[in-house]
């Protein structure tokens, strides 16, 4: 019990290192959370400090999620069964995505956790999250809102978790459909300003600190 409970406070300190607050201090001295959408991911980095500051961001906020997963294999053998292990990765899973958007290490203000599920996504549901991409970009290149694009694709994960994938373990089941709740949670604000058409587009070139 006290080695799960260390997999899972890794996996949230993991996801806590805000590398989109960390990155625009270090190197451009500003604190991204203070501008543009006020929100600590890699589209506002983009937005506020272009693609080579969000980039890396976005890459490291999908490298951690997938890491949290990934690390639970590496810890000695519990002497589990591999239905109760798939749990644990689960839990390192959720501990990931609540850690990005309530970050220990930056105040508990955080992202939207979209990066960080997608690798969790590589890491438990590979193929879903292909077909999770595909809808993703096609929403964007047509709308130019990201925020409207994750809450699509979203949404649709778990359907394709079943459907298409025909995923039968519960326990992933009910994850898939935590995703998409998340998800729509932490956009909350966003989904308000879509209905109100206010909700700033995505500029395709990027922003950059003059």
């Amino acid at each position: 019990m006290i080695l799960i409970l260390i997999q899972v406070v890794v996996a949230y300190l993991l996801g806590s290192i805000p590398s989109a607050v960390w990155i625009g201090k270090a190197i451009y001295g500003i604190d991204v959370r203070q501008h543009g959408s006020g929100n600590a991911g890699a589209t506002n980095v983009i937005r506020v400090l272009g693609y080579k500051a969000g980039v890396p961001v976005l890459l490291f906020d999908v490298f951690k999620g997938w890491l949290a997963v990934f690390l639970t294999s590496l810890f000695p053998d519990q002497g589990l069964t591999p239905d109760q292990l798939v749990y644990i990765e689960i839990g390192a899973a959720v501990a990931a995505a609540l850690g990005h958007v309530f970050p220990v290490f930056a105040g508990f203000r955080g992202g939207k956790g979209v990066g960080t599920m997608a690798g969790v996504g590589i890491a438990l549901f590979p193929f879903a999250l292909l077909i999770v991409l595909g809808i993703f970009i096609s929403v964007l290149a047509i709308t130019r809102y990201v925020s409207l694009s994750s809450c699509i694709a979203a949404s649709a994960f778990p359907f394709i978790v079943v459907f298409i994938t025909g995923e039968h373990h519960p326990g992933l089941i009910v994850l898939s459909v935590f995703v998409a709740v998340f998800v729509l949670f932490t956009h909350r604000a966003n989904i308000v300003r879509l209905v109100k058409g206010t909700e700033n587009k995505f500029n395709f070139k990027g922003g950059g600190k003059k």
